[in-house]
């Protein structure tokens, strides 16, 4: 500026000039005068070096709950690592998960190649196990979980088998001494598994009824299988839930309610979008107790399923329609209330993947785990349960509009995050506007989670990532 305080250049020039320095370039350069400290702000200028500097495809829009392009720069600068200090070459193949425990003092890696590794998270980190599950029939290991206590480690993997094979297993490591205390089928495998306490895990089981339909079964398994007499249960069935249009539960996780300031405001509050479950009653003994009300269902489903078998009726329906359609009116009388926790008790909230349209996941449900079923204790498999086996319903359903392709949990239990791909992304960020659920941006990938607060719908560990070799940072 002249001595008058008139510019001596006009802000379009210094624009062009700033447009070819780096970040910390035009930081310093805002600090001359106060024209160009404006200039150093333009948002257009931080937009063109947050796309320069971080290399995202410029069809990536901004994160919607970032307040500039600015204040985005920074967040990521400030809490993204950048710096390699070590470079791990353990692994000879593709590494699929990391999982840290709670005490961030040791990592576990899972790999392509088959095996579940376990370092030392120090200064300079180094490997203290090395598992190998080729001999029990794996393919490759792809997540993994530390218990509360990290003192298990719980391994998921996938059997090797035809191409279209979805049956999987985990195993449990103890972190003491590094043996391998129990391993539990899993199907389909991208069920994944997690620990509901420090000594049970949840595993999953598919059962095909139809061609699109089915229902997948959750078990809570106990860690250690080794018990001396036959009455003690070391696996317990907890849900039963069905499935249709030719999809399934995955990614299963447990958030813990005791974490909130009131846990029962997440299963008392509206009810969300998504599947509506007729819910009705099941068993012999039930049938006398609920009277009336389960004796009108089972008339009410004789009439619509009698129109749909009946083609003078209707126009013919397609073959997978109409299973479709008698496996959701069967479901109506079959379907088990869900049950309610008692005051002041501590329950958690199993969430995972599931789906109602089609066999890629696109929705979120929400199922309550109350504190007497978080124990393998009970009646022996088989018991308890009538000739006619019931369905488990959800609590609550958040449809995402779209397919997630991975689910996390943040530290806090408090946001289930759902990925997304970018391309639906406009669409999904318009739907979930106006107090519903926003996008979070993930800048250097192509995909971008969307995050959920359970607080507001009454509704971890990172997805896959597949680098060629393992980078601490």
């Amino acid at each position: 500026m002249d001595e008058g305080g008139t510019p001596l250049l006009p802000d379009s020039l210094i624009y062009q000039i700033f447009l070819s320095l780096g970040p910390a370039d035009v930081l310093a350069a805002g600090l001359v005068c106060r024209q160009w400290q404006a200039v150093s702000r333009d948002e257009f200028l931080w937009r063109e070096q947050f796309y320069r500097y971080y290399q995202v495809a410029r069809d990536v829009p901004r994160h919607p709950a970032a307040t500039s392009w600015y204040d985005e720069f920074r967040r990521l600068y400030d809490t993204v690592p950048c710096v390699e200090v070590q470079t791990l070459q353990e692994h000879t193949d593709q590494v699929l998960h990391l999982s840290f425990s709670h005490s961030g003092c040791q990592f576990a890696s899972c790999s392509k190649d088959c095996t579940v590794k376990i370092w030392n998270n120090d200064l300079t980190i180094s490997l203290l196990h090395s598992a190998d599950m080729r001999p029990y029939n794996w393919s490759y290991t792809q997540f993994s979980q530390f218990n509360q206590d990290d003192s298990l480690l719980l391994a998921s993997g996938v059997f090797l088998g035809p191409h279209n094979s979805s049956s999987g297993e985990i195993a449990v490591i103890s972190l003491d001494n590094f043996a391998l205390l129990s391993r539990v089928r899993n199907k389909p495998y991208d069920v994944f598994g997690c620990w509901l306490t420090e000594t049970s895990l949840i595993s999953g089981n598919l059962h095909r009824i139809g061609d699109i339909t089915s229902c997948s079964v959750l078990w809570l398994n106990n860690a250690f299988q080794d018990v001396e007499s036959e009455n003690v249960n070391v696996v317990k069935r907890l849900f039963k839930i069905q499935n249709l249009n030719a999809s399934t539960i995955r990614t299963v996780m447990v958030a813990d309610c005791g974490r909130f300031d009131s846990p029962d405001l997440l299963l008392d509050a509206g009810a969300p979008p998504g599947r509506i479950f007729d819910l009705g009653s099941d068993g012999e003994g039930d049938e006398e107790a609920a009277g009336p009300v389960l004796v009108r269902a089972k008339e009410g489903l004789r009439r619509p399923l009698d129109g749909l078998l009946d083609t003078r009726a209707q126009p013919q329906l397609a073959e997978r329609a109409l299973e479709t359609k008698v496996a959701e009116l069967l479901a109506q009388g079959r379907t088990k209330p869900p049950e309610r926790s008692a005051a002041g008790a501590q329950s958690k909230l199993l969430i995972f993947t599931t789906g109602c349209l089609t066999y890629s996941p696109h929705q979120i449900g929400i199922k309550q785990i109350l504190p007497h079923q978080m124990t393998t204790a009970g009646p022996v498999l088989g018991e308890g349960r009538g000739s006619d086996a019931f369905f488990d319903a959800l609590d609550h359903v958040i449809d995402v509009h779209g397919h997630i392709i991975g689910m996390g949990l943040s530290p806090d239990n408090r946001v289930p995050l759902a990925q997304v791909p970018v391309r639906e992304q406009p669409r999904l960020a318009q739907r979930l506007s106006g107090g519903r659920p926003h996008a979070a941006a993930a800048h250097r990938g192509g995909d971008r989670p969307a995050s959920v607060r359970p607080q507001d719908h009454a509704g971890g560990e990172e997805g896959p990532a597949r680098p060629p070799r393992l980078h601490a940072q």
